[in-house]
């Protein structure tokens, strides 16, 4: 099943609901690459008239998440994936329509290989870029990704 941005925001709205009422959404997604979208918005501000830094992570975390779920259901095996760490820069206020984008995917289908070759779990960072409608960047995440074959 190749993965497509409208299953992922149907997804979005049933398993992860804080997501899609705060406006994050998947734009593209192929194997190498995958891009989300949030618009800033009354419902996902701070107090400073700017995005929450979480609604920020929630938009990253799913340009990294999508292409590791897409992945494994193309390998037809049973694995889990967790994100076992983060981390986060904010370089700039996040205003208008913040574009999330990671282009790791390439890390995932080794990882993969390793933990069914192996047995054994494989953990791999990704970087997700996010930068407004100007193209300032404002804000990078990163994320350890932790896979398993199931038992």
């Amino acid at each position: 099943m190749a993965a497509s941005p409208s299953k992922f925001n149907t997804f979005t709205f049933f398993k992860l609901p804080s997501a899609w009422w705060c406006g994050v959404r998947l734009k593209y997604i192929d194997e190498k690459k995958a891009v989300t979208t949030v618009k800033h918005k009354w419902v996902n501000q701070n107090p400073f008239k700017s995005m929450f830094w979480a609604v920020q992570g929630m938009a990253a975390e799913l340009s990294t998440g999508a292409m590791v779920i897409d992945q494994i259901q193309q390998s037809g095996r049973k694995i889990s994936m967790l994100v076992q760490n983060n981390n986060a820069y904010f370089g700039k206020k996040a205003t208008g329509r913040i574009t999330f984008t990671c282009e790791d995917g390439h890390l995932i289908a080794d990882a993969i290989a390793k933990t069914i070759e192996t047995g054994e779990g494989q953990k791999f960072w990704m970087k997700s870029v996010g930068v407004n409608q100007d193209g300032v960047e404002v804000s990078t995440f990163n994320f350890e990704w932790t896979i398993r074959l199931k038992k």
